[in-house]
């Protein structure tokens, strides 16, 4: 069976499923969203708001939300985009669940991320220690609209 690649996005306002879901068409991928067991409220996600449930969780290094519906058969995939928003300058918690609940080896993953005010940082490298084994990582990128030229060019550099 021949080797597929795989998008999987975390979204909570719809702007990174929208972006991932062009690059799995763009890419002729297959398309997953990381959905949590709790959807995420407004008042959940008032960054300003220190008690808000995305404060709590992303001052708490080793919170891990749950993650909703079935498990993926990572083993049909060779590569995997892992998209994300920033959320305090890396990605959420839950894709911290995603990248920990499944074996990589042997795999490349190419994390991408949106966000309103700052870019990669070191969002991308921090995913690393969350994955186990042999990975190949391609550099992270900030892709904010589904702009289908910039999508295309990027796929040609980690593709």
């Amino acid at each position: 069976m021949a080797k597929k690649t795989l998008v999987a996005v975390f979204s909570a306002s719809g702007v990174t499923k929208r972006v991932g879901e062009e690059i799995a068409r763009i890419a002729d991928a297959d398309f997953y969203e990381i959905v949590p067991e709790e959807i995420y409220t407004s008042a959940d996600l008032d960054w300003m708001n220190k008690k808000s449930r995305s404060s709590l969780e992303m001052n708490d290094p080793s919170a891990r939300p749950a993650i909703a519906g079935e498990a993926l058969n990572m083993s049909d995939y060779d590569t995997v985009i892992v998209g994300f928003p920033i959320w305090w300058g890396v990605a959420p918690r839950i894709v911290d669940t995603f990248l920990e609940s499944y074996d990589f080896s042997g795999k490349k993953i190419i994390p991408f991320c949106t966000s309103g005010g700052s870019g990669v940082g070191r969002s991308d490298t921090a995913l690393h220690k969350d994955v186990h084994g042999s990975v190949e990582w391609a550099k992270g990128r900030q892709i904010n609209r589904a702009n289908e030229a910039e999508i295309r060019r990027w796929l040609n550099e980690v593709l």
